[in-house]
């Protein structure tokens, strides 16, 4: 069966082409055009665990709800048990102006809040299940949900040394001191490295795939600069000068950077738990 015949009962139009597109690493993913002469994003994973793609959904149109000045998000056009269709959004190339315009809309997105530290579901990073219980404060629902479930496991598959391991557990003990000024939770897509901003043809930078919660601001922002973004500079000024940052904000990159080179370590090995170990010296150093 082809990806068109095993597609049609997800579309909303007759399809007429399916066109292999990126999508992540544990989904395929198709630029589908249909006879009414739109376009959609189909990605699928047959045998996705239960509620993969419907927390997906919602988190896409929670974002979404951020309000007109926020950063855009496809539209969720259906949801199946094995794969979700969004509106497709061309792409285009990132620019001085987009990534200025990024940093502003997604400083409104945050500024949208959050009822709490967390979310109403667990979901997923990557094929990573993401704990999402409320806490009341950031720096308990971080060490909670962010750190102890991927330092376990982590340890557990071996992929972090028993000194590595022992530098996050020395953060963990100073949470509540490295995590710097209290700030009320913020509407954070939570995976926001620069594969999940699609830089569109309409010279916007547009979010997707997201693990979205209640939230700290500061872990977008250090996200984008894990793996690098383009203009981050420019995104950076842009999102300070709408929603200027606590002080010391820099020096907490490698707090916030913890939880996904913990979830890495988990995921593909490597020297991520190393890296991981780095980090967590460095936050305690910074503190």
């Amino acid at each position: 069966m082809g990806a068109l015949d095993r597609l049609a009962a997800l579309l909303p139009a007759a399809a007429v082409r399916a066109t292999p597109v990126s999508g992540g690493c544990i989904c395929a993913a198709y630029c589908v055009d249909l006879a009414d002469g739109r376009s959609v994003f189909v990605k699928e994973r047959p045998g996705a665990p239960p509620g993969f793609f419907d927390t997906e959904a919602a988190g896409l149109r929670w974002l979404a709800g951020a309000g007109p000045d926020a950063v855009p998000t496809p539209e969720v056009v259906s949801v199946h048990p094995d794969a979700l269709v969004l509106e497709w959004v061309a792409a285009g190339a990132p620019s001085a102006a987009a990534a200025e315009g990024f940093g502003r809309a997604l400083a409104a997105t945050h500024g949208a809040g959050a009822p709490s530290f967390g979310g109403s579901r667990d979901g997923w990073i990557g094929s990573a299940p993401l704990p999402n219980r409320p806490a009341d404060t950031w720096a308990r629902f971080y060490a909670r949900a962010r750190v102890q479930p991927y330092l376990r496991d982590a340890a557990d598959r071996q992929a972090i040394s028993v000194a590595d391991a022992r530098a996050v557990g020395s953060v963990l003990d100073r949470i509540e001191d490295l995590a710097g000024p209290a700030e009320p939770p913020a509407r954070v897509h939570g995976d926001l490295w620069s594969g999940n901003v699609r830089w569109a043809a309409d010279g916007r930078a547009w979010l997707v795939d997201p693990a979205a919660h209640g939230g700290h601001r500061e872990t977008d922002l250090a996200m984008l600069a894990l793996f690098g973004a383009p203009h981050l500079d420019r995104i950076l000024a842009a999102y300070d000068e709408a929603a200027p940052l606590a002080d010391g904000w820099q020096r907490r990159v490698p707090l916030h950077q913890l939880h996904p080179v913990l979830v890495h370590a988990v995921l593909f090995g490597g020297g991520y738990g190393a890296q991981a170990g780095l980090l967590a010296r460095r936050a305690l150093s910074a503190g």
